[in-house]
């Protein structure tokens, strides 16, 4: 499909807010639990400090993401953005051709297409997982590529065994390779992460970010870490100074350090997720309902156009994930984010009346 992704998930102003309606957000992937009770910790120590100028080189902040990923670099390995969204944009702004992961993240074809890049895509298999050997053909003819894991909107990690040819293939062909781990830690961090792999290779940029295990989208900040110094050194100069406000950088710390809430997080969601998985597969509205190693599920609709289970949801104050403008995907297809037992029951509730009402 010749479709790009002109929106995102969790748009509740457009249907609910501005509305004066409240909703269930299932199209936006944020941690079930919520913001951490550490954030505010941090909140408290940043308004001692907000009549002064962050530090201009976030040293306390880069301190806190080393001792986090308990790996041997320093802070000129890292550089932090507004958002994951900022740090991928400049790196991909280094780039004169690119492969893209089709479906993924809009934002990737998006900031590509914004600097003039040569796209190529690279499909998911039929089972949505990644097609290696047509990566590393596309790899080819191109400068690097920007891939997740997991990858949005379907789930799947990166197979770490079978990526290691395409990982040794950019490092020998002076090729970059940027991975997007904003959603990796629903899926185990150290597992499935290729944080390890960062010193190795220097070839390798790799973003993370505290929006969705966080459940912190409204505070912006996301960062990108590589063993190559000079390319982060050329990233830094396109920023403007003090791009990470205060309270962002000061409760990063307190975030990364809450052990409790990281570990808890993993395990709800793990739980959730598979009771979603099997509930949704015994309703006949869904043809499919992939394998998902993240915290939202990709389904394919029986019969069905995503926009009429849209309006239908939308009415009983539940907002989906239609992905239709996906390229690669059609209007069969819906994202539904992992929640709640209370608000997962409440969402099956609703699909089995949609189902009941289409006699399907």
């Amino acid at each position: 499909m010749n479709k790009t992704l002109t929106s995102h998930g969790g748009d509740i102003y457009t249907e609910g807010l501005l509305k004066g309606k409240e909703l269930i957000d299932y199209s936006s992937n944020i941690n079930l639990l919520g913001v951490p009770n550490s954030f505010y910790e941090g909140v408290k120590e940043a308004t001692n400090l907000i009549n002064h100028y962050p530090d201009i080189q976030y040293r306390s902040t880069k301190e806190a993401i080393i001792k986090y990923h308990k790996i041997s670099i320093d802070n000129d390995n890292i550089i932090l953005g507004n958002g994951a969204a900022e740090v991928l944009d400049l790196a991909v702004s280094t780039l004169r051709s690119i492969c893209i992961i089709a479906p993924s993240f809009s934002e990737y074809e998006i900031s590509s297409k914004k600097y003039g890049l040569e796209l190529k895509y690279s499909y998911l298999n039929n089972d949505m997982t990644y097609n290696y050997e047509d990566i590393l053909d596309k790899l080819k003819s191109c400068d690097g590529i920007i891939i997740a894991n997991p990858n949005n909107p379907n789930g799947c990690n990166i197979d770490k065994e079978r990526f290691k040819e395409i990982l040794n293939y950019c490092e020998a062909n002076e090729k970059r390779i940027i991975i997007d781990e904003a959603f990796v830690e629903f899926s185990g961090d150290k597992a499935y992460s290729f944080i390890d792999e960062v010193i190795n290779y220097k070839s390798l940029i790799l973003i993370r970010a505290i929006t969705k295990y966080f459940a912190l989208p409204g505070i912006r900040l996301g960062w990108a870490i590589s063993s190559d110094k000079e390319i982060l050194s050329k990233l830094r100069e396109k920023q403007l100074p003090w791009n990470i406000n205060t309270f962002a950088a000061i409760s990063l710390k307190y975030l990364l350090e809450d052990r409790e809430y990281i570990k808890k997080s993993l395990s709800v969601n793990i739980i959730e997720r598979e009771f979603l998985i099997n509930e949704l597969r015994k309703i006949s509205l869904f043809d499919r309902v992939f394998e998902s190693n993240s915290n939202f599920l990709l389904c394919k609709l029986n019969n069905v156009v995503d926009q009429e289970l849209f309006e239908f949801a939308l009415n009983n104050g539940i907002l989906i994930r239609k992905c239709g403008n996906y390229r690669g995907l059609d209007n069969s297809f819906i994202r539904l984010a992992v929640k709640s037992r209370e608000n997962n029951r409440i969402l099956l509730d609703m699909l089995r009346r949609y189902k009941n009402i289409r006699r399907i």
